[in-house]
């Protein structure tokens, strides 16, 4: 998995590239967050049009994300996400505890 990121007026965009599955990818996730929120980032939007493929533990690893964010006092937005994963975050319920969005520009503009 390949994770770059950028600043945007004070939000951090993460751009993880490939599959976010148990043993690909999901550790490297919440390291990037973690260390997103060590360097003081406190609004986070991910951007998952890269990622191709999410599975259980994928999925409990953004919920991972979403705990640490909330636990520094930040927040999260999700967005680009392909069909299969918004069926996937919909059908957990998690579409109601994430702040999903369609594009980037919408997640940036709710901040």
């Amino acid at each position: 998995m390949n994770i770059t990121h950028r600043n945007h007026q004070g939000i951090t965009i993460v751009y993880p590239e490939g599959k976010i599955t148990l043993g690909d990818g999901d550790q490297e996730l919440g390291e990037a967050v973690r260390t997103i929120l060590e360097q003081g980032g406190r609004r986070i939007v991910l951007n998952l049009s890269k990622v191709s493929y999410l599975d259980s533990s994928g999925v409990g690893e953004l919920v991972g994300c979403y705990t640490s964010i909330k636990n520094k006092g930040g927040d999260l937005r999700i967005c680009g996400m392909n069909s299969r994963i918004f069926n996937l975050i919909t059908m957990t319920s998690l579409h109601s505890v994430f702040e999903v969005k369609e594009t980037e520009e919408e997640a940036l503009a709710g901040f």
